[in-house]
């Protein structure tokens, strides 16, 4: 009796069903090596250009928030610069010295409130602070000091 033909028919078997695993685990992607590689430099090609994308769009934020914080800041000292001036201005002043005269700027925008002595320092004090660089308009609400 021959008993091979019987041994044959499990490991027959057994490797047709190997194999039909071997199968479901390519994922019916049946692409060369050489083309999967080309297929992952190109998927690292695409990650790195919306990388640099997504890196530039945060560097142009970064860029506008500060040039804004510069601005800003600019435009602070700019304020306090006119503020200053005015002030010494004010103090040079034989008739405005001895008066005490709040001036605050905004954007360029003076404000002067307190008291002057009379209208002709009122209006010297609008004067003085229209002279100053920077300066975009005088609101001038000085009070006219009552003699008597």
């Amino acid at each position: 009796m021959n008993r091979t033909p019987s041994l044959r028919l499990p490991l027959i078997g057994a490797l047709t069903l190997a194999a039909a695993l071997a199968a479901c685990g390519k994922h019916d992607d049946e692409r060369t090596a050489g083309q999967k590689l080309d297929g992952a430099i190109a998927d690292a090609k695409q990650a790195g250009t919306e990388a640099k994308a997504d890196a530039r769009q945060a560097m142009d934020k970064a860029e506008t928030k500060l040039k804004d914080a510069s601005a800003a800041a600019a435009e602070a000292a700019t304020d306090a610069t006119i503020v200053t001036k005015i002030n010494a201005a004010l103090m040079a002043d034989d008739r405005l010295k001895a008066t005490k005269i709040d001036v605050r700027a905004e954007d360029g925008r003076v404000t002067l409130t307190g008291t002057a002595p009379d209208a002709g320092s009122q209006a010297r004090a609008t004067t003085l602070a229209n002279a100053v660089q920077g300066v975009r308009s005088v609101d001038n609400q000085l009070v006219v000091a009552r003699n008597g």
